[in-house]
């Protein structure tokens, strides 16, 4: 079966590491209280040159994913929640796997902090000598 274009689907669109870095660069400036950024900031925040980066801006806007507003001769771009949407719902049935990883590891680490507490574990005895099996590596003892 071939492939979506990358205009046509924003799951394509996003598949290319250099439009996400396009997408973060537009969330912290949004998350610095920046909504909207100049073309010329992102060439000069993602150090590319300005065709590369107008060209992956082009492609999220076709998909929806970014929005663009003229001022004068410069284009503002912002992100579009409406068309990350769909990215978004489309992942979230994938959060109760990763919600269980973070409880298993928060359990096993808070077990640890347990048993680093009560003191260190007794050695293990050796199953047909019936006697205490040294520990490993082995520590002279005094």
């Amino acid at each position: 079966m071939p492939r979506a274009a990358t205009t046509l689907d924003p799951f394509n669109a996003i598949a290319e590491p250099k439009r996400r870095e396009v997408l973060d660069a537009l969330a912290k400036a949004s998350a610095a209280g920046n909504p909207e950024v100049p073309v010329n900031d992102l060439v000069n925040l993602l150090q590319w040159p300005q065709p590369q980066v107008s060209k992956h801006l082009a492609v999220l806007r076709e998909v929806g994913i970014v929005a663009v507003r003229r001022r004068g001769r410069e284009r503002l771009y912002s992100i579009d929640g409406e068309g990350l949407k769909s990215i978004h719902d489309w992942t979230a049935m994938f959060d109760r796997f990763w919600t269980h990883n973070l409880d298993r590891i928060k359990r096993h680490a808070e077990a640890a902090a347990r048993a680093a507490a009560s003191g260190p574990a007794p050695l293990p005895v050796h199953p047909l000598l019936n006697i205490p099996s040294p520990r490993s590596p082995r520590t002279p003892e005094h």
